[in-house]
């Protein structure tokens, strides 16, 4: 069982029912999951160069990365419909824990020049996308062996309702918010 899921059971819930005035610990936001995508253009014109990208999205995590292809043809970028335009990562349950708690610890400080990240970044439902621009934060990659550095996004997905309440949820959960 992950650290990071004993500390919402044990602590994070508790808070958000006391802060938000909830009946029912069903009514408590938790994570639904975690999605990693990244965007390789230059995978279009030589499909050779999303096999690192798979790798280090593989090792980063501990699943197989599912690859994305255009659904339709767009001219002015030189595309054709089932073109390689990246891949992505679903991650739910256990692994999406494991993840977060990898990455609120060991990646984030990793940033160079991080301040936190912007509580901004929610979609109005409870969900939150930041972006990264390198792999290499994440511990499990080894810098002498990176065929490619590429950046990220990463979506948090949460079951609340609102905008406060993910931005709750993650902050106790250990997400280091910028501080406006």
């Amino acid at each position: 069982m992950s650290i990071l899921r004993d500390h919402y059971r044990e602590k994070v819930v508790p808070a958000l029912m006391k802060e938000f005035g909830y009946r029912s610990v069903m009514q408590v936001p938790r994570i639904k999951k975690v999605v990693v995508h990244v965007g390789a253009g230059e995978a279009a014109q030589d499909s050779k160069q999303i096999e690192p990208i798979v790798e280090d999205l593989a090792m980063i995590t501990g699943q197989r990365p599912c690859i994305s292809k255009a659904k339709k043809a767009i001219s002015n970028f030189r595309l054709r419909k089932g073109m390689v335009v990246g891949a992505h990562v679903t991650l739910r349950g256990e692994r999406a824990y494991h993840l977060l708690e990898r990455f609120f610890n060991f990646a984030a400080p990793q940033i160079r020049d991080f301040r936190g990240f912007s509580p901004n970044s929610f979609d109005g439902r409870g969900a939150y996308t930041l972006g990264l621009r390198e792999q290499l934060i994440f511990p499990e990659i080894e810098r002498d062996k990176v065929k490619k550095v590429f950046g990220m996004d990463v979506t948090i997905v949460t079951t609340a309702k609102r905008d406060d309440e993910a931005r709750a949820l993650l902050g106790h959960l250990g997400m280091p918010f910028r501080k406006e």
